[in-house]
């Protein structure tokens, strides 16, 4: 029977690949948490902001409010 070697995983990219935001993430000044503090405050203001109308391109290419509709 032949015997395989398990490789060893890297445990730190699975550590990053787990990570979520956190607070504590707008203090820290390591590149992982300020990428998730800066993701975390884009996807706050898209949430806030909303959305106040669509507009779409109908077949002739025009844009069409979504709105009257």
């Amino acid at each position: 029977m032949i015997q395989l070697e398990k490789k060893s995983t890297n445990n730190k990219s699975a550590d990053i690949a787990g990570r979520v935001f956190d607070t504590s993430d707008y203090q820290k000044e390591d590149a992982l948490s300020s990428g998730l503090a800066t993701t975390h405050e884009q996807v706050s203001d898209t949430y806030m902001e909303g959305e106040i109308g669509t507009v779409s391109d109908d077949a002739n290419g025009q844009d069409t409010d979504n709105a009257e509709e």
